[in-house]
């Protein structure tokens, strides 16, 4: 079964709901990734996003978390991990995603989709899928290789009604670059999109491609998602080992919720502003907003770029203390009006 016109409708109209309600308003979340568990049944050389012992949060706690990224306005949320699919409720969590009107997505190593499995996450509502494959064979860096994981895919492609995105990586250890095409022509051969992402490095910033590997990767996206290849400009700076400029707004348009409930810019900027999400106010969400992140330039994260892109042309950031400042300003005034009312 291949995704349903009438599901391809529907998350047609839904993205496009999601993208005019940013673009008339900038106050609220458009992108929330959450972390229901940091245990990965992998461990990829190049990622510091797991463990193989911790516990997944219980599932009454997860729901408070979507509950209040439901009152920040949030238009999408993303189940990440770690590795998700090991969430004893992962279907709760989705459909309690989708009680809330968000557009709910999950990115996995692809390892537990059985047939039963994917009927589930349909059943649970689950709308968008990615999973990043390194590979064609296995190697000491990386497990989640296409010879392993093509089974999976065809289940995926008989029995999954929801969209799925295979992601192709270059860079970051990975020994034969060019299995990113093969990757990409095998996820375009069974009726998925295809993105490629450059692997960052262990800050999440910037590392160059070398001449072959920027070859493979301009071919990797002509064969991909045309709507994700506009979204993704600044791969092009990035392979050629030039930083871009552009407005990161982590911390406000886009939240990344670890384990522990925390607000981070991202999971490579973890500890930052490390809020817990319960305590996150439209206070901290207009300095995060308002602040110039100074990792942006070398960022090699795809979906922080594409949320960043709804207001790259508006509102200018100002620096960490000019914020501060502007901030102080406001409430030394706000104390004067309240003493002048006393009065």
């Amino acid at each position: 079964m291949a995704l349903r016109t009438t599901t391809f409708l529907r998350l047609k109209l839904r993205e496009a709901a999601f993208i005019s309600k940013a673009l008339l308003s900038t106050n609220h979340v458009v992108l929330a990734h959450i972390i229901p568990m940091r245990r990965c049944n992998l461990a990829c050389g190049y990622c510091n996003e797991y463990d193989h012992d911790s516990k997944p949060v219980p599932v009454e706690l997860m729901k408070k978390r979507l509950d209040k990224l439901a009152e920040l306005g949030t238009s999408v949320v993303t189940i990440s991990g770690g590795e998700p699919m090991m969430h004893p409720e992962l279907d709760q969590l989705i459909r309690h995603i989708r009680s809330h009107g968000m557009i709910a997505g999950l990115i996995s190593n692809g390892y537990y989709f059985t047939p039963d499995r994917i009927k589930r996450l349909n059943e649970a509502g689950l709308e968008y899928l990615q999973i990043s494959i390194d590979n064609v064979n296995p190697d000491e860096v990386s497990r989640k290789s296409l010879r392993v994981l093509d089974k999976k895919l065809r289940y995926l492609s008989e029995h999954a009604d929801f969209h799925i995105n295979i992601n192709s990586v270059i860079g970051g250890g990975i020994k034969n670059p060019e299995d990113a095409l093969t990757v990409a022509q095998r996820a375009v051969e069974l009726g998925f999109s295809t993105t490629v992402g450059v692997i960052h490095d262990e800050d999440g910033t910037l590392k160059p491609l070398t001449e072959k590997e920027k070859q493979i990767f301009h071919a990797v996206k002509k064969l991909g998602n045309k709507d994700h290849a506009r979204l993704n400009w600044f791969q092009d700076s990035i392979a050629e080992g030039k930083p871009y400029e552009w407005r990161c707004r982590s911390g406000s348009r886009y939240l990344y919720i670890c384990e522990e409930g925390k607000v981070h810019w991202c999971s490579q900027q973890r500890g930052i502003p490390g809020i817990l999400l319960e305590d996150y106010t439209m206070e901290d969400f207009k300095r995060e907003y308002n602040t110039e992140k100074w990792c942006a330039p070398t960022c090699t994260i795809q979906c922080v770029h594409q949320v960043g892109i709804l207001d790259n042309w508006r509102d200018p950031q100002m620096s960490e203390a000019e914020v501060r400042q502007e901030q102080k300003k406001k409430k030394d005034k706000e104390r004067v009006g309240e003493v002048l009312q006393a009065k």
